[in-house]
């Protein structure tokens, strides 16, 4: 009798999981022939020139994050979750990148972040050179150094940017302007003797040396521009927060100095000082809002840090100030921190951030004229399952036991990292334990002290000029290329003049041979 009543509540508590209005076969004909019309529109192809190119990237963000961030941003707004569309969700066309780096099946963020911005593979840890070079040796960076499609678009007369919820000297954020045998090489400070003596620069140095023309660069990792041990002006007290730097140069002042006369050069570490500039007054802006990476979204002072839509909104008004268009990447890069570390709270709640940035972005500009790409550099070992019911919180508990331990479990687990508990000879029992709490770390089948990135291909949302150029299975590098393509920039330029001959030569044919047509 017991086994039926709780066979008939599981029965009445499944139906009730289903919104009344996907009980009838219609909601679901209609929703699919919605989507068929939809997609027999872009059969119409967007051939025009990119004038804007922005590259989104999700650092850490796999398919099951993107998954995941859906649910998450649908129970934030009171929904079951599964049913909701992220903003890069919206995007018509949809790709998939292959991460390996030159050196490793499973990547670090270094390469791939070559890969992505400077069209060439590369080693593990290296950032803006080829596969020539040997992570840690810096004499064999001379002559192996590789440009960006920042580059590239600042050399087509764009206006550039970054902006990253990172240190800006991070891997994914360095590969577009600097060239390094060592992704850690945040300030001369991290560098070896033999380094120094060998003559590589710094990552930081690099920022303000390489290219001192770069409009917008919006982050953390102000302690990597001060002397070593200089005061923090946020953490003064500190001692971890202090500047790094042996050389002993204030980069922040540097930068300012390599600006051309009369030009209007702002330096903000504040959110009330970022959102209070008039734009347009000015020329290049700096802004740095923590000594390292910034504070994660969950646990960001809304007083002092801007958020990373903030930040967006920001630089794209910024840029589209150039007529001749900007590019702007974009990089959600504590996603990757955040699983690191075994806390999927805080990756998931970084990735609907970076969501947000974008569906701001998408409002701000065109499609017309504007290529968006979202991307990610590679996938973590992030999981979510248990045969959860429709509904059931991202966050939650499956609806089981294990039936090896008898101990319940979380839907969300990784395969390896920091959440690896055990109690008493036992896999630790999560039911006593605050599993919503934004820094918990969920369960680990491997002990790591951080938690590792997968290896698995990464998908890739495009929307706007050419867009359907990113339409199968690529290696990460071609990603650059393409969006080059479009915009008429780097190496693939031959298109863009003939392009617009057959139509011109169309159009003055088209009297004569309907003249042609009446007279015969």
């Amino acid at each position: 009798m017991k086994t039926l009543l709780l066979i008939l509540l599981a029965q009445l508590c499944s139906a009730s999981l289903v919104p009344e209005k996907e009980k009838d076969p219609e909601y679901w004909r209609r929703q699919a022939q919605e989507t068929l019309r939809a997609a027999l529109r872009l059969q119409r192809l967007n051939q025009n020139v990119a004038k804007n190119l922005i590259l989104f990237l999700g650092d850490g963000m796999g398919v099951s994050t993107v998954t995941a961030a859906r649910i998450l941003k649908g129970q934030l707004q009171n929904h079951k979750g599964e049913e909701s569309l992220l903003e890069m969700e919206k995007f018509p066309y949809v790709a998939l990148a292959k991460t390996y780096n030159t050196n490793a099946q499973v990547p670090d963020s270094a390469g791939t972040a070559t890969a992505y911005l400077c069209g060439v593979k590369a080693n593990e840890g290296t950032v803006g050179v080829s596969a020539g070079v040997t992570r840690d040796r810096c004499n064999t960076t001379r002559g192996q150094e590789v440009t960006s499609i920042l580059r590239w678009a600042k050399d087509g007369g764009k206006a550039v940017g970054i902006v990253t919820t990172t240190r800006v000297t991070h891997a994914t954020p360095s590969a577009a302007y600097a060239h390094s045998a060592n992704r850690d090489w945040y300030s001369d400070g991290e560098m070896p003797p033999d380094a120094l003596e060998g003559g590589c620069k710094d990552i930081a140095r690099q920022l303000v040396e390489n290219i001192p023309d770069i409009e917008v660069i919006l982050g953390g990792g102000r302690k990597y521009m001060f002397p070593k041990n200089a005061s923090d002006v946020e953490y003064p007290h500190e001692d971890k927060h202090r500047g790094t730097r042996l050389d002993r140069r204030d980069l922040v002042q540097a930068w300012h100095d390599a600006k051309p006369p009369g030009k209007v050069a702002k330096y903000v570490w504040h959110r009330r000082d970022l959102l209070a500039l008039n734009l347009s007054r000015v020329d290049f802006l700096l802004g740095l809002f923590e000594p390292g990476d910034m504070v994660y979204e969950l646990d960001r002072n809304n007083e002092t840090d801007p958020s990373l839509t903030e930040m967006v909104a920001v630089a794209i008004r910024m840029l589209q100030k150039n007529p001749r268009g900007f590019f702007l990447l974009v990089e959600g890069g504590r996603i990757d921190h955040g699983h690191h570390e075994g806390k999927a709270k805080q990756a998931l709640h970084e990735a609907v951030e970076l969501d947000r940035a974008i569906g701001l972005a998408t409002r701000l500009t065109s499609p017309q004229d504007t290529l968006s790409v979202v991307t990610a550099d590679h996938s973590h070992v992030f999981t979510f399952g248990g045969y959860t019911p429709r509904g059931n919180p991202i966050f939650g508990l499956a609806p089981m036991q294990s039936d090896v331990d008898r101990k319940p479990f979380t839907s969300i687990l990784y395969g390896n990292g920091p959440g690896y508990k055990i109690v008493a000879g036992e896999r630790e029992n999560v039911s006593a334990v605050d599993f919503a709490h934004a820094n918990y770390q969920a369960q680990s089948a491997v002990p790591l002290r951080q938690e590792t990135h997968g290896g698995e291909d990464v998908a890739v949302f495009a929307r706007g000029p050419m867009a359907h150029l990113l339409h199968g299975v690529h290696e990460q590098n071609y990603i650059p290329h393409a969006m080059a393509y479009a915009a008429c920039i780097g190496s693939n330029r031959a298109h863009c003049n003939a392009a617009s001959r057959p139509a011109a030569a169309t159009s003055i044919l088209l009297p004569f041979l309907a003249l042609l047509f009446l007279l015969c």
